[in-house]
């Protein structure tokens, strides 16, 4: 990756764990300054790094390496039964790619989102600009998936277009749908536009095999995962300490 000569990185000091309580985590940034593209993008995302906003990071804690980046080969993706049914579930939902502009009708369902899924986590009563500030930057080719049931919004589905691959960034939808599973739902579409795009990979962000609410991951097969510098077929042993993120 010729272009790490020049890209610096910044470890914040450590933290709070957002995913492992009882944990401090650090956080490897790219140099805000450096100037970003999705091809500076997508050799990052091969490292394992993800993008927040305008940032570009990777999870750098010393004691602990539980999060690993994962990613679907989307060309080799095979549903499952369960997620067949889910696809059958949805099959009413009018899908749009929009540019990655405010609307007043997603934000309103970001905030009821936010405050029945995420209430104390630090993300209550969103802005508009933090919203906006979170989802999108300056450099990114940003899309928002809008789902609707008839008129009604449903979910919206943001994702990252690199050069190779997609990036799921993030979620939210109706709470009030929920049986029908439209997380689940927003990823198996990402799944089938990257490989109607010919893109290579769909990112996921990272896998953590303690927390619970991450675990989700691994039911998008085949999966793969960056360790040791590398990605591969399988996780690692839940004993190894190993553990890096190449940074280039």
């Amino acid at each position: 990756m010729t272009m790490s000569r020049k890209l610096a990185f910044y470890a914040t000091p450590p933290h709070v764990c957002n995913y492992l309580p009882g944990q401090e985590a650090v956080t490897l940034f790219a140099d805000p300054q450096f100037p970003k593209n999705p091809r500076v993008y997508a050799a990052l995302a091969d490292c394992g790094f993800r993008r927040s906003g305008e940032h570009l990071y990777v999870p750098h804690c010393h004691t602990c390496h539980q999060c690993i980046p994962v990613r679907v080969p989307v060309a080799r993706f095979s549903a499952s039964e369960n997620q067949e049914r889910t696809l059958r579930r949805n099959r009413g939902l009018a899908i749009h790619r929009l540019p990655a502009e405010f609307n007043d009708e997603h934000f309103a369902l970001y905030r009821r989102y936010i405050n029945s899924r995420h209430s104390g986590g630090g993300m209550d009563n969103p802005s508009e600009k933090t919203y906006m500030e979170f989802l999108t930057s300056s450099w990114s080719q940003t899309w928002f998936y809008e789902m609707r049931l008839d008129e009604r919004l449903v979910c919206v589905a943001v994702a990252d277009f690199m050069v190779n691959a997609m990036s799921a960034v993030y979620t939210f939808f109706d709470t009030g749908f929920a049986r029908y599973s439209p997380g689940k739902f927003a990823i198996l579409h990402e799944i089938s536009e990257a490989r109607r795009l010919g893109f290579d990979w769909l990112y996921l962000g990272y896998w953590i095999r303690n927390c619970n609410k991450m675990t989700y991951k691994t039911d998008y097969q085949p999966l793969e995962y960056f360790y040791n510098n590398g990605w591969h077929p399988e996780p690692p042993l839940a004993t190894d300490n190993t553990l890096r993120h190449q940074t280039g």
